[in-house]
């Protein structure tokens, strides 16, 4: 399953970059959860999670970061914050992948 994460991970990650942010970094672990994708975004640092569904039947692949998923990452963040002492702003963005091959890509920036 994690090489089925990862493949989603990398397509989240090319289109950022077709978008214009820098990568800095790729599945930030700590005690408290992961980030799947740290960016850069013009003077802004860039936390990503993505998601994937193959199906909309159960909730979209954005519904899927929840209340709890939420407060998972901003404590995860504030670990890799002190860790990289990164001084400057932050957002959390969601890259949400649904269906099949062509997938159809989401991006709600500053999402929570």
């Amino acid at each position: 399953m994690r090489s089925r994460g990862q493949q989603f991970e990398a397509l989240a990650e090319a289109y950022l970059l077709q978008q214009g942010l820098t990568l800095i970094e790729r599945n930030v672990q700590c005690r408290f959860g992961e980030i799947d994708i740290v960016m850069q975004h013009a003077q802004c640092r860039v936390l990503v999670e993505v998601k994937y569904r193959a199906s909309a039947y159960f909730g979209s692949a954005a519904a899927m970061v929840t209340p709890q998923k939420q407060q998972k990452l901003q404590t995860a963040a504030l670990w890799y914050l002190q860790q990289s002492q990164w001084q400057g702003p932050v957002r959390f963005d969601v890259i949400a992948i649904e269906g099949e091959s062509p997938y159809q890509i989401n991006w709600f920036q500053n999402a929570f």
